[in-house]
């Protein structure tokens, strides 16, 4: 059974890295409809799209030595955080 929400986990990670990779463009880029993110926003941006891909390995490594909860925790933190962002109001 962990080992099925795991893949679901990592499935929804890699969905969430693949969305923030298309995506980047708008934030980071150059062009006239992009927000021209400096050195912070790009670290945090590539912070965000290692730890979407690297939650669901560490979450199966976990499972592996026998701890099934904390890798399922771990696996479904980078979407839970994504949904939590999203309810934080932006700043006009």
């Amino acid at each position: 059974m962990a080992r099925a929400i795991l893949i679901i986990a990592a499935v929804a990670d890699l969905l969430l890295a693949a969305l923030l990779i298309g995506v980047s463009g708008f934030i980071l880029g150059a062009g006239p409809e992009s927000l021209h993110g400096d050195a912070l926003v790009t670290a945090g941006w590539t912070a965000m799209i290692v730890g979407c891909i690297a939650a669901p390995v560490l979450g199966f490594v976990l499972r592996a030595f026998h701890r099934p909860v904390g890798g399922i925790l771990l696996a479904w933190l980078p979407p839970l955080v994504a949904l939590a962002a999203m309810a934080i109001p932006p700043r006009y």
